[in-house]
Formats: structure tokens, C-alpha cells, sequence
């Protein structure tokens, strides 16, 4: 397995796979090797569809973990392995499609005032005024506020594409007033972590934020990705043109960014409903 394992993370190097997915791709595969405690070289396409019955019906993942799963899969038997058999029998999970979870400018403000940290309160803002992702937001350094030109740049985003987004002046100004407050501050990262000379994780960004929505009493399912939700749909709601949120939010498709108008509520409330036709007197 060892040999398989070196050969694997070559391949994934010489694809230029992120470090995020090459992590998850190798330990997909080693959850797989467990289960049947054999290399992977041993395996057939039987034994891969018996463990995505598992997946499903004894540890019953989520669709995307499943679906992260056989994206590892079919890079062993495709790529590393070189399977003659079609990778294409090693199918994907169909998707259901729901909509985002959006915060109203109210409870925004709710989650903002439940952190007691300077530092808590600029990054989500800084969240909710960009539509960048906690893995961005991670690794914004100083020198990427563009305070003359009021931009952002996000360096080597999702699908590694760099892009720039707008500074809000209002977010300027918290961003100055935490980067003062902070007694000792980091030469290369807005929000460092532990040590001060590494971006702080998104999983501490995840916490904070769920942490703020419970203090701030917020019914609704609040993760980092709602206030990405909250900004492309508030930004709809105020009339700016679709074509320039998909720049924003760094997404391929303008179908993606398509789905915000299914629930900002100017395009649902101009809508036209049969009831109002009907003369009920």
C-alpha cells in the first residue's frame, strides 16, 4: 500500500490538486483500505459498489462526502491504477438541490454584536461585505488591502483563480481600528493564528462564527458560507447586476450565481401571483 500511496500523491502533484484535496483524496482512500483490509490493488469494481453501500446505508454520509468519496476513487482506479474497467461505473451520488440558507440585515447585525473581540467582529464583516469563502478569508494577507484603490485581492482562490473584491469603506475603517488594537501584529497575515506567524484555520473561523449564533439567539443554521449566502443575495436585493456578483464571488458559471435569485425576496415579490387577477367580490 505504501508504494501505491507515493504513487498517488505524485500523481495528484503532477495534476496540481490542491493540498486541501490531495488530504481528502488520501484519506478516502485509506477509510476504504480499513474496510476491507486489503490493498487497494486486490479490489475490483464489485468491492468499490459494496462500499458505497456502506457508505450510504451503515455510516449514511452526507451526499457531498459521498460524492468526495468516489472523487478519490476514481482517481486510485483511474489515474494511479490505471483500471481497464470504466471509471464511469463508479457513480457519483445525485445531488438534491436546496436553496441557501440567507441571514436578513437584522440578524447580520445580531451575529456582529454577539462577538465581544475586535478581531471577531472585522472578520465577519469582512465575510459578509465580500462573499469570500473562511479559506480566503484564512489567508488574506496586509498587503492585500488595497486602501487607495479599495480593493481586495484574494490570492489563489477556489479552483486556484486569483480576483480582486470592493473594499467597503465602513469595513476599512474596523479593519483599521482591529489592526491598531492588536498589540502584537502579524507581518504577513490580517488574521494570523497560533503561532502569530501562520493564517489563522477555518475551522477556528467556522467555530467563531457558530459560536456568535448561538449568543445571538439566531434560529436559523448559521455557518460561514451563510454570510457568503447573505451577501450575493442582499447585493441582488439592492440591484447590483448578476454578471458582477459571479466576478465577486470567484464563480465559473453564472448558473451557480443564479440560484441567489430564487430567494432574494425583490425578484420573488415582483412576481405576479393569479390571485391578484380575481375578482372575489
Amino acid at each position: 500500500m505504501g508504494a501505491i500511496k507515493e504513487k498517488m500523491k505524485r500523481d495528484m502533484e503532477i495534476r496540481g490538486l490542491s493540498k486541501r484535496t490531495k488530504e481528502s483524496y488520501l484519506g478516502c482512500v485509506k477509510q476504504f483500505v480499513k474496510y476491507f483490509m486489503k490493498s487497494p490493488d486486490q479490489l475490483n469494481l464489485e468491492d468499490i459498489h459494496t462500499y458505497q453501500l456502506h457508505l450510504i446505508r451503515d455510516r449514511k454520509v452526507a451526499e457531498n462526502t459521498f460524492n468526495q468519496y468516489v472523487s478519490a476513487l476514481k482517481f486510485l482506479y483511474g489515474q494511479t491504477l490505471k483500471r481497464d474497467w470504466k471509471i464511469d461505473m463508479i457513480p457519483y451520488h445525485k445531488r438534491s438541490k436546496r436553496l441557501p440558507v440567507v441571514l436578513n440585515r437584522e440578524e447580520v447585525v445580531k451575529l456582529y454584536k454577539a462577538v465581544p473581540y475586535l478581531k471577531h467582529k472585522a472578520m465577519i464583516l469582512t465575510l459578509y461585505s465580500t462573499g469570500i469563502r473562511a479559506s480566503e478569508l484564512a489567508n488574506v494577507k496586509v498587503s492585500d488591502i488595497d486602501n487607495k484603490r479599495m480593493l481586495i485581492r484574494i490570492d489563489q482562490g477556489k479552483n486556484r483563480k486569483d480576483r480582486y473584491v470592493r473594499l467597503p469603506a465602513k469595513l476599512l475603517e474596523i479593519l483599521r481600528e482591529y489592526w491598531q488594537s492588536e498589540t502584537v501584529k502579524s507581518k504577513t497575515w490580517l488574521f494570523p493564528g497560533r503561532p502569530r506567524t501562520e493564517p489563522i484555520t477555518r475551522n477556528s473561523v467556522r467555530n467563531m462564527v457558530h459560536k456568535a449564533k448561538e449568543t445571538a439567539g439566531i434560529q436559523k443554521p448559521v455557518t460561514t458560507h451563510t454570510l457568503r449566502h447573505s451577501f450575493a443575495t442582499h447585493q441582488l436585493e439592492d440591484g447590483v447586476d448578476i454578471r458582477k456578483i459571479q466576478l465577486m464571488l470567484g464563480h465559473r458559471s453564472l448558473r451557480t450565481t443564479a440560484k441567489y435569485l430564487h430567494v432574494a425576496s425583490n425578484y420573488l415579490q415582483e412576481t405576479s401571483n393569479p390571485l391578484d387577477t380575481l375578482d372575489l367580490e
